[in-house]
């Protein structure tokens, strides 16, 4: 299940702040993220991963979904589900952002080069840890600008609890409120990402292939995602100021 030679969590704060100070400067270099996981972990991952890998659930989806990314770049498969699905949803989102679940393994790749490889079970559930965050943005309708990934983050917390999706996302909410001075609700939602990452079932462990096929609103009722009123809050807010929430830097009209 947990092969003995893997390195025991343990907590860096300073290497997680150096790390985070070179994503903040670019937040397309999310390389930068894995040695901030690494260095602020889930103490509690190995425990949740055996529990789910030997449940008869675990088991089924595990068998269904044995790697992610290619089901999940296999576009054409997923726009043959019923239009509002979903998949669609998914396709959208991707296509639209020139992203790809192939593309997010690449960049571990390039970090975990030098690492040492394990082949155990929890392996498979760490996999999918990275592979959902695309999914994520998806279901919760946080996007990808910069206040909506720090979204992402909470909701990812609230999902299983590493200390670095904390640190990430509330740092950067105070880094937003630094660069842009204003009274929309910033850190406010961050808090409701957290909050309705909690209230969610982990998306780790869903059928995701399933869910696909489904409609979009629907799968949100059903992991119990609300809508995310503060983040469209501050969008609102922002664009009132003739500030482009795309773009942070950008001066008002």
């Amino acid at each position: 299940m947990v092969d003995p030679a893997r390195p025991p969590m343990r907590w860096q704060p300073r290497k997680a702040w150096h790390h985070f100070r070179i994503l903040v400067k670019d937040k397309e270099r999310t390389e930068e993220v894995f040695p901030i996981f690494e260095a602020l972990p889930w103490t509690g991952l190995y425990r949740a991963a055996e529990a789910f890998l030997t449940s008869a659930e675990g088991k089924r989806i595990r068998a269904a979904e044995p790697w992610l990314p290619p089901l999940l770049d296999d576009h054409d498969a997923l726009r043959r589900t019923p239009k509002g699905s979903l998949g669609h949803a998914y396709c959208d989102f991707m296509e639209g952002e020139g992203l790809s679940a192939q593309g997010l393994v690449d960049e571990f790749a390039k970090y975990a080069a030098d690492k040492p490889v394990f082949h155990d079970q929890v392996a498979w559930y760490f996999d999918r840890l990275r592979d959902t965050h695309d999914l994520q943005h998806v279901l919760t309708g946080f996007g990808r600008d910069a206040l909506g990934e720090q979204c992402v983050l909470a909701f990812t917390y609230g999902q299983q609890p590493a200390l670095a999706h904390l640190f990430l996302g509330y740092a950067g909410g105070l880094e937003i409120k630094k660069r842009i001075k204003s009274s929309a609700p910033v850190l406010r939602a961050v808090r409701e990402g957290q909050r309705l990452g909690s209230a969610a079932p982990r998306i780790v462990e869903m059928p995701i292939m399933e869910l696909m096929a489904r409609p979009l609103e629907e799968v949100r009722r059903q992991l119990n995602i609300a809508e995310p009123r503060a983040y469209r809050a501050v969008h609102a807010k922002w664009r009132a100021m003739g500030i482009d929430p795309y773009d942070l830097l950008a001066k008002a009209a």
